[in-house]
């Protein structure tokens, strides 16, 4: 009978071939899974029917131990369940005994969201005159224009960009396809920097990378880059503190506040469920409020300093 280990090598296989799951998603699936592994290991555990939802308890108990985070708790939850529902379909063991087990609680955080005119200054301020000024350009009109994921960003290809319709088909979560529009600055950027890599012999047939690699070794940009060009020109315009997910954040929100439907935001952004798009009326409350408190001379905020 096979052990634990190589059934997760099995589920990691399945995930990536047959799942087609994103790279990352794999590698930390990896990883948490690993340290599952380990933790049932040490308990004497080496055979996936030994499998109890008394193991699960103690291992979430262990991470906790560790001062793992309540988020990073849960995401290695979620990898050992799927693994465990991969062995009953299997039919490597005869019943989920993950069911009804339960992590720590996640505290959810409300979305940060630039105001308008910050979002602004870093757009028109906060790259640097360089080499790379048109292509950083570029990434910080595709985040905030349209809201992508930093993964869909890297993940570009030329076959994906319809300059002409200014349309992106953009393969999100779970390898779902859909169409997102671009700003007609992202459209000069794009047609500007097709001729600047076309030059650079790294434009073919559009069947390349959006954003090549900075290294030979590299295809194409990574995700890492991405968050140091939005670092950085953060700060270059003194507003700190931001990610690209800050940006895609800004992107939902400044749609809300203009009048935009909360269903269009969720398939703009690529949400599965609309509950996790409603996550920015609370944004909009708390900026309302934040507003009312600054602005309105009957708000105590006098009172309070």
């Amino acid at each position: 009978m096979m052990n634990i280990s190589s059934c997760i090598d099995e589920f990691l296989l399945y995930m990536d071939s047959t799942l087609a799951r994103a790279d990352n998603t794999v590698t930390n699936y990896a990883v948490d899974l690993a340290q599952f592994a380990d933790y049932a290991q040490t308990g004497g555990v080496d055979l996936p029917s030994s499998i109890d939802m008394g193991l699960l308890r103690g291992f979430i108990r262990e991470l906790s131990g560790y001062g793992f985070s309540a988020s990073s708790i849960a995401r290695k939850l979620s990898a050992v369940k799927g693994f465990v529902k991969f062995l009953v379909e299997r039919g490597i063991i005869d019943r989920d005994v993950s069911v009804g087990l339960r992590g720590p609680r996640l505290r959810q955080g409300i979305p940060r969201a630039l105001a308008y005119e910050d979002m602004m200054k870093l757009l028109d301020g906060g790259v640097r005159a360089s080499k790379k000024k048109l292509r950083d350009s570029l990434i910080l009109e595709l985040l905030y224009g349209s809201g992508l994921r930093v993964s869909e960003v890297t993940s570009l290809d030329w076959d994906d960009v319809d300059i002409s319709e200014r349309w992106l088909r953009i393969s999100g979560k779970g390898s779902k396809e859909r169409l997102v529009p671009f700003s007609h600055e992202a459209r000069r950027c794009l047609l500007q920097w097709k001729d600047e890599l076309a030059g650079r012999g790294q434009w073919h047939d559009g069947a390349s990378p959006l954003f090549p690699g900075e290294k030979a070794s590299a295809s194409r940009m990574t995700e890492r880059t991405v968050h140091r060009i939005v670092v950085s020109a953060a700060r270059g315009v003194g507003i700190f503190g931001v990610t690209p997910h800050t940006l895609r954040h800004s992107f939902a929100t400044h749609m809300l506040e203009n009048g935009a439907p909360l269903r269009v935001i969720q398939e703009l952004l690529g949400h599965e469920s609309l509950a996790t798009t409603q996550r920015y009326l609370t944004v909009t409350a708390e900026q309302m409020k934040k507003s009312y408190m600054e602005s309105h001379p009957r708000s105590g905020l006098e009172d309070a300093r």
